[in-house]
């Protein structure tokens, strides 16, 4: 496959050089196409020693191929990593000022961009706007990433990983060609309303503590990016997530963010918003005990007393449950199962036996543990049935599990 990387000016082009080499390695014809302002940061014999061929950055440069449109026209994939605001901001207006903007403005092949810029930038409404035009326009975007910056600052607007971005960009030229197979293809949901629910609800014991989870609420988030990048209007329903996750949701024109703090407040505002609801997603890591009886007051430690603790903890409402009971016709309710495997059964018997007993349309089973499921960027979902029934895996980022979970989804709510 000829594919053009186009790397723009921003530290993260360091880890294009790795990007670069994967799809080598796989056999690809890489062509890269830096800016001027690229180079400052990786220089020209890096980018030619890696890609194996000749890089310039001026559309002066061989003239006689027409080389500034040339390199469009045979594209059949173009990747943009990292992509800047800057870079964006071109891109949404047209602008053609050098090679790399000639060569997308050239190409029909599918465009993938990875966004990396301060987390400022990234929240800025103008970045956001441009983000939305080049979506509508139908522009794949990979991230970006919530972590450390250059800088010492941490937030969303760190560049995915190289691995990441080649698997999500792969998927988009598996995609392309079937314009009406609707698996991952932008705008397949359009049309209809998602409630999905994210993180992880917190109990009270006293105004200070709480009974909580590990859950991130970055695979609910993911699920509900994924839903509105293909067309859905979707209220998020989130509980606790950590910093920097609901930066993306939070400037999504077909997202709207209901916050949620306990597992009873998050009943009531899924309960609400699935009443107009198509599809109804239950991602949201739901606590399901609860002190029987929450301190008005800070319970504090009295060495006099007897030592230790003892809470007397109820079970919380299954929301999942009262969902499916509550489904109207034509509604499609999904649940979700974090489970652990055990002495007696593995993860998926016991993902099938819950399967059964919930009864919801789709039930996606993930493993976790101490190193699994919570707290990474990867996940692995087993996709079930109402009758246990296996309808399909995923493996891969939260954002990638999150496409394949909306890809089950459709088959089911068009059936």
């Amino acid at each position: 496959m000829f594919i053009v990387v186009g790397v723009t000016g921003g530290i993260a082009a360091y880890k294009t050089v790795h990007l670069v080499r994967l799809l080598v390695k796989e056999g690809h014809e890489v062509h890269v196409v830096p800016t001027d302002d690229a180079v400052r940061f990786v220089g020209l014999p890096t980018w030619e020693a890696i890609s194996r061929h000749p890089v310039t950055t001026s559309v002066h440069d061989d003239v006689a191929r027409v080389r500034h449109v040339a390199l469009g026209q045979q594209a059949d994939l173009v990747i943009v990593a990292p992509a800047t605001a800057n870079t964006l901001a071109k891109m949404a207006a047209g602008l053609a000022d050098d090679l790399l903007g000639t060569t997308l403005l050239a190409t029909t092949a599918p465009v993938v961009a990875a966004p990396a810029m301060h987390t400022e930038m990234w929240r800025h409404p103008a970045t956001q706007a441009n983000i939305a035009t080049l979506r509508d326009r139908g522009v794949v975007m990979v991230g970006p990433a919530d972590g450390e910056l250059t800088g010492g600052d941490s937030g969303p607007g760190r560049m995915s990983e190289p691995e990441a971005i080649v698997a999500a960009a792969l998927q988009a030229v598996d995609a392309a060609p079937a314009v009406t197979d609707a698996a991952s293809s932008p705008g397949d949901l359009a049309g209809l309303r998602v409630v999905v629910s994210a993180g992880g609800t917190r109990e009270p014991i006293d105004p200070v503590r709480y009974l909580g989870n590990r859950s991130s609420g970055r695979q609910g988030v993911a699920v509900a990016l994924a839903a509105a990048d293909r067309g859905a209007e979707v209220t998020l329903v989130a509980a606790h997530v950590d910093d920097g996750v609901l930066g993306e949701p939070a400037t999504h024109r077909r997202v709207t963010i209901v916050r949620a703090g306990t597992a009873a407040d998050l009943a009531s505002a899924v309960t609400r918003a699935a009443s107009a609801a198509d599809v109804v997603v239950m991602a949201a890591a739901v606590a399901d005990y609860r002190v029987a009886e929450v301190s008005a007051h800070k319970l504090s430690k009295d060495r006099s007393a007897e030592p230790g603790l003892t809470l007397e903890l109820v079970e919380t409402d299954d929301i999942l449950a009262g969902l499916v009971r509550a489904r109207r016709d034509g509604q499609t309710v999904v649940g979700f199962a974090a489970e652990t495997p055990t002495a007696a059964e593995t993860a998926a018997e016991r993902g099938r036996r819950k399967a059964i007993r919930k009864g919801a349309d789709l039930l996606a089973v993930n493993e976790v543990g101490w190193e699994k499921g919570f707290e990474t960027d990867e996940n692995a979902l087993l996709l079930l049935d109402r009758e246990g029934r296996t309808v399909g895996e995923a493996h891969g980022t939260k954002r990638e599990t999150a496409e394949a979970l909306w890809d089950a989804v459709r088959g089911i709510h068009s059936s």
